[in-house]
């Protein structure tokens, strides 16, 4: 017989272990508050976009996930967030989808209990970006016409799947303690549409409507790729994918976005430029120009992915990248200084799209460092411009000049790029 000493934790064996996981998931409230007070909100922004697929006669769609899923979904992927595995912390993205509504899911033989310690263990296998977790209810039957909403007592974790409907409920863990709550876009490529962002007790709601910005037709016009739903739905958005890959390669960057044809900008920035462009790299903007068709579009996607990586990468040099407004590189690397007889820039607005966000003014320098600040007064001089500016903290923020404020508007857009 073989004894255990007093000391020994009864539950240490890996069976006992997973047993205790699935007696504390039966008799588990959420504790997490953050999840209870967004899951309303959420339940709803899903229940919105889903009724007007499905009145623009969209089919294959995805579930709608009750404000309970959400919650329990929430509260065990956030306690799992700030625990580690073999010296890392988790970073796994979740999908609420039934493994018969995905292509080619990887389905586990019995099913596992959405816990926190199940999540950590299963984190090293599903880290890479594009796989998420698979999470459903027993009380569905798993067909494809099987849209129905279920409450949260019975989630499970079925497998994992690169391929998710559109309007999926997905969350994603950034970082310990922040969580993403976003969706596919409908017939989009690459960056998910944010839905809100959770950094611990903090709660922040995507603005879809742009009410955050200014009524001024000429300003929501310039940053209507990060403010308009529609938008946000076109499968070829280059500015969001390129404020994306920026953010992505964390050497923090400058892009700036100039009228095609016209050298105005020349004079905001020093001369020569040591990295100027002959002729035009036009790669991306060739791609955008190409006729799609449905054979093409899965290869033309890889492809533009692959040039806006190309050009997002370019802004990790020190110093501006000037592209067109047709995507066309100009030149990077480039310096940018105050044209003779320009005033410095004092003043600019600064919003971010978040629900209950107000415009407030201010320096320049208090949205961040010297890329700030001469991204502002880079619009100041070019009006005409835009300006997107990437930190190595993870801040994004696009400068646009406001006819209306008469001033640089200063727009932070990283809670909708994580």
């Amino acid at each position: 017989m073989i004894q255990c000493s007093t000391g020994t934790d009864p539950v240490s064996h890996p069976l006992r272990r997973v047993l205790k996981e699935m007696l504390t998931m039966m008799n588990h409230e959420p504790t997490y508050i953050a999840a209870r007070a967004v899951a309303t909100t959420a339940e709803a922004h899903f229940a919105r976009h889903l009724a007007a697929a499905r009145a623009r006669g969209e089919q294959e769609l995805a579930p709608e996930p009750t404000a309970s899923t959400i919650e329990a979904i929430i509260d065990a992927t956030f306690w799992a967030s700030l625990r580690r595995e073999e010296g890392q912390s988790p970073q796994i993205s979740l999908a609420f989808v039934s493994p018969a509504q995905v292509s080619q899911p990887m389905i586990f033989e019995r099913p596992l209990p959405l816990t926190p310690g199940v999540l950590t263990k299963l984190a090293p296998a599903v880290e890479r970006p594009g796989i998420h977790l698979g999470v459903w209810s027993e009380k569905s039957s798993g067909s494809r016409e099987d849209v129905v909403s279920w409450g949260a007592g019975d989630l499970h974790v079925w497998g994992a799947t690169r391929t998710v409907p559109n309007f999926c409920f997905v969350l994603e863990v950034i970082e310990p303690g922040l969580l993403v709550i976003k969706h596919r876009r409908q017939a989009g490529i690459g960056k998910f549409a944010n839905v809100a962002v959770l950094k611990g007790e903090q709660i922040k709601i995507v603005d879809e409507e742009g009410a955050s910005v200014p009524d001024c037709p000429g300003l929501i016009t310039s940053l209507l790729a990060f403010t308009s739903p529609s938008e946000w739905d076109h499968s070829m958005n280059i500015l969001v994918q390129l404020a994306a890959s920026m953010r992505a390669h964390k050497h923090g960057g400058s892009l700036l976005v100039v009228p095609a044809g016209d050298s105005k900008w020349r004079d905001s920035i020093v001369q020569p430029v040591l990295y100027s462009i002959t002729p035009q790299f036009s790669a991306l903007a060739d791609l955008i120009r190409q006729e799609a068709n449905e054979r093409q579009a899965g290869s033309r996607d890889a492809a533009v992915r692959r040039a806006v990586d190309t050009v997002a990468g370019l802004t990790a040099v020190d110093g501006a990248t000037i592209i067109s407004d047709q995507y066309e590189v100009l030149a990077f690397g480039a310096k940018i200084r105050r044209p003779d007889g320009s005033a410095p820039v004092e003043r600019i607005v600064a919003t971010e799209p978040i629900v209950g966000d107000s415009a407030v003014v201010l320096h320049p320098v208090q949205t961040g460092g010297t890329r700030h600040l001469s991204a502002a007064q880079f619009i100041h001089d070019q009006r005409d411009a835009l300006a997107l500016v990437a930190s190595q903290d993870g801040r994004f923020t696009i400068f646009a000049w406001s006819p209306c404020e008469e001033m640089v508007h200063a727009h932070r857009v990283d809670t909708l790029l994580m």
